[in-house]
């Protein structure tokens, strides 16, 4: 099932633990309202900041609260955030190992209406890229919540990405996440389905689907991408001698990458195929699933990449 918006639950979440944590200040580049930053601004006034359409300045001022002794969280639409400001991220917040918490919300291509110039499609790959960053991209709501305490604690930068579409239930209540860690979500030794952010919800879909032809496909789910959990990713490929990743993001330089470069350092030699946007742009759609479907991140998509490596394996 389908939840609220993610973005909802995060907005919730920040509020919520504002209230616990006095030393949290939150800063938003005029977009408050569709990050849901404002309801964190509705009950704390005097700790929200709107710095106005001005991504890299907004940053540096999280950097100042935060070399102050404050846990600023930095708000805009992932695209801006990682692009426009990325130098200051670059050198003022990962040089600096300052721990300011970095959201990008509207990630992936949640903005289905507003193309291809607010989609967030290589923001992964950038912020990987920085030394001292660690990137986050929780599956659902529940998830998304529980990581806003887990990123404020957490000692230096994160970036965390956030979706603006309603996204389907992954974890029940009693799941706890940790940060660097995966979570094996169903077992199976034909083929490993490694997924972060919202293609968690569809690679179960897809394990589904392919248990019913008798393929037995184990879902790991990755809300971090960095650092990865790499041993994770070694007993995937051990056990199973088959790997899909899935992301809401370019094939280049995201998650898959990253776990293409950790089997190059460890090994097995396994087949891996890469579910993503094929190193384009997407356009605009009439909602987010289905500009999903349209762009390579389908069910059937999963569906197909999970045979494939499971031909490359068997050849």
């Amino acid at each position: 099932m389908s939840e609220a918006p993610q973005r909802q639950a995060y907005g919730e979440a920040l509020a919520q633990y504002g209230e616990r944590n006095r030393d949290v200040v939150v800063l938003d580049a005029d977009v408050s309202t569709s990050t849901l930053s404002c309801l964190f601004a509705a009950r704390y006034p005097d700790r929200f900041f709107n710095l106005g359409v001005t991504e890299a300045s907004m940053v540096d001022v999280g950097v100042g609260l935060a070399l102050s002794g404050r846990i600023p969280f930095v708000n805009t639409f992932a695209a801006l955030l990682t692009l426009r400001a990325c130098e200051q991220i670059r050198t003022c917040v990962c040089y600096a190992r300052a721990p300011v918490k970095l959201v990008g919300g509207y990630a992936g291509i949640s903005d289905y209406k507003d193309g291809p110039t607010h989609f967030a499609t290589n923001d992964v790959a950038v912020m990987r890229s920085m030394p001292n960053m660690t990137v986050v991209s929780p599956a659902d709501n529940r998830e998304a919540a529980a990581m806003v305490e887990l990123v404020a604690e957490w000692p230096g930068p994160v970036y965390m990405r956030v979706s603006r579409a309603a996204v389907p239930r992954v974890f029940d209540g009693t799941y706890v996440p940790r940060i660097g860690k995966g979570t094996v979500l169903t077992e199976g030794s034909d083929v490993a389905l490694l997924a972060t952010g919202t293609m968690v919800a569809r690679c179960l879909a897809a394990a589904e689907r392919l248990g019913r032809d008798g393929i037995r496909a184990s879902v790991v789910a990755f809300s971090t991408v960095k650092p990865l959990d790499t041993t994770l990713v070694s007993e995937a490929a051990r056990s199973t001698g088959a790997l899909v990743t899935a992301e809401e993001h370019t094939v280049v330089g995201g998650f898959g990458g990253a776990v293409a470069e950790a089997i190059a350092g460890f090994g097995p030699a396994v087949p891996l195929e890469m579910v993503g946007l094929k190193d384009t742009f997407a356009e605009t759609g009439p909602d987010p699933e289905s500009l999903m479907d349209a762009w390579g991140l389908s069910v059937d998509d999963v569906i197909s990449a999970a045979r494939r490596a499971i031909d490359r394996r068997a050849r």
